[in-house]
């Protein structure tokens, strides 16, 4: 506190001397906004407190926008205020009416707008230069060919995700002929560009051609990836989408707010990528380029695969079994997320609860469809944070558990990953369901996940599938529960 004391004291005094009353104020706010950021991002470590944070982070963003009226044209303030209304509204509704099932293609979605805006931002700024003859300083220039160039990946590319996220897109990865070779010649092609629009002083052709090139390339660098890596390509794209936002802010008259949260945002992106990676023991070339993964993760039901036979429960047999237990491992998958059953487990989780039983949730970090997906649908139906185990939290409880229960998860739990070499997940780390004493997968079908691999739990000694609706079945469970 003494330090951040110390940087306002310095800081008020050196920006007061050179700016106007209302620049200084404006300063001073997006300093507050920059700790603000700084202090949702830290809270955003935990679940308990993820809330807190983002209302902490929130509330920098609007601290931000209402600092900029303060020095921005008079003329155009109310423009800039309805605007900020409309957006503000269409953002809202959206949201309110987007399933948390559909939570990962609007995540997709808010990092494609991000990226577009910054590119708008900086389009603005060139056509504004070049109406009224400014802008000459070459930093400028090229500050606005990166974040036009980032920024219009991050669109496309976000734009491809979220239509494979939401099946509109085949969520196998499509491969093109020489991709790298394409990829590279376009990146290129577009660093040229911004090279000769700066030299050329800011001319119309090679911004646009930066526009086009990085307009295709996003499409070419997402359309490879399967749906198994998706969450990385994700966290990927909030990366770029405050990368671009950072550039932007040395556009803007050095706009600080932009560069601080744009910078925010990139770095914790890419520091999220890394950790996503680590969590399936896989470099980030070999999530771009390697193409792990198939077209959906579903399949036809049955109890048999190529010879292997597994042994199946009903409802009645899983309640039982759960009655006698005295501690249980609940892992969700997004077969969860799909069947909407998060408020079932719940249900479930409190009957047996009430029964003695010992309830954790063991929560793998790539399980779902993007960064703390599973941790986003478990908080909606008000599961305590403290029951929520990371990967190693839950992997060093579960062989003391009697019953591990598996809902809807599938690569995430594969044993295959910890001796079959050949398996293209060998070396993720997993959660070890099958050391429990009882292993209950709950699962449409016998359908292999989105690495494309047959799952080795599935014919386990330990393991019984129970086939079904996750949600239905849940709720057969607990009406069972209640009659024994």
């Amino acid at each position: 506190m003494t330090h951040l004391a110390t940087m306002l004291a310095t800081a008020i005094p050196a920006a007061s001397a050179q700016s106007t009353p209302a620049e200084t104020v404006r300063d001073v706010a997006y300093l507050v906004a920059a700790f603000l950021f700084i202090f949702g991002l830290k809270k955003l470590r935990s679940p308990k407190t993820a809330r807190h944070g983002n209302a902490l982070a929130a509330t920098g963003m609007l601290v931000a926008i209402l600092a900029t009226y303060l020095a921005a044209d008079p003329g155009a303030i109310w423009w800039a205020i309805a605007t900020m209304i409309l957006g503000s509204g269409i953002g809202a509704a959206l949201a309110w009416r987007v399933q948390m099932t559909q939570m990962p293609q609007m995540v997709a979605m808010f990092n494609g707008f991000g990226g577009l805006a910054s590119a708008l931002v900086v389009g603005g700024e060139w056509m504004k230069a070049a109406f009224e003859g400014g802008l000459a300083r070459p930093d400028a220039l090229a500050m606005i060919g990166v974040s036009a160039l980032i920024g219009c990946v991050t669109f496309s590319g976000s734009v491809v995700a979220a239509g494979k996220l939401h099946g509109a897109i085949s969520g196998k990865p499509i491969k093109i002929p020489a991709q790298l070779v394409v990829n590279g010649a376009c990146l290129s092609l577009a660093i040229l560009c911004i090279v000769l629009m700066v030299t050329t002083g800011g001319a119309w052709w090679p911004l646009a051609l930066v526009i086009v090139l990085a307009l295709g390339l996003g499409v070419t660098l997402t359309l490879p990836i399967g749906g198994a890596d998706m969450p990385v390509m994700v966290s990927l794209l909030n990366s770029y989408s405050g990368l671009a936002a950072a550039a932007a802010g040395f556009v803007v008259d050095y706009n600080k707010a932009l560069i601080v949260s744009g910078a925010l945002v990139g770095a914790s992106g890419l520091i999220l990528t890394a950790i996503m990676c680590k969590a399936m023991n896989r470099s980030l070339a070999n999530v771009l380029f390697a193409g792990v993964g198939t077209a959906d993760s579903t399949g036809s039901a049955g109890v048999s695969v190529e010879g292997k036979t597994v042994k199946s429960a009903d409802a009645d047999d899983a309640a039982i079994i759960l009655d006698a237990a005295q501690r249980l491992m609940i892992v969700p998958g997004y077969g969860m997320a799909v069947a909407q059953a998060q408020h079932a487990v719940r249900e479930l989780a409190d009957a047996l609860q009430e029964r003695g039983v010992t309830v954790m949730y063991g929560v793998h970090p790539v399980a779902g469809r993007m960064p703390g997906h599973m941790n986003v649908l478990l908080a909606e139906a008000d599961i305590p944070y403290e029951q929520l185990l990371d990967l190693d939290q839950a992997n060093s409880e579960i062989d003391t558990c009697d019953v591990a229960m598996v809902i809807g998860a599938n690569d995430v739990v594969n044993p295959a990953a910890r001796h079959d070499q050949s398996s293209p997940i060998f070396g993720m780390p997993i959660l070890d369901v099958d050391k429990a004493g009882t292993c209950f997968v709950l699962k449409r079908s016998l359908g292999a996940g989105y690495a494309g691999v047959d799952n080795e739990l599935f014919f386990g000694d330990r393991t019984l599938m129970v086939f079904g609706d996750a949600k239905q079945t849940l709720q057969a469970i607990l009406a069972a529960l209640k009659v024994l």
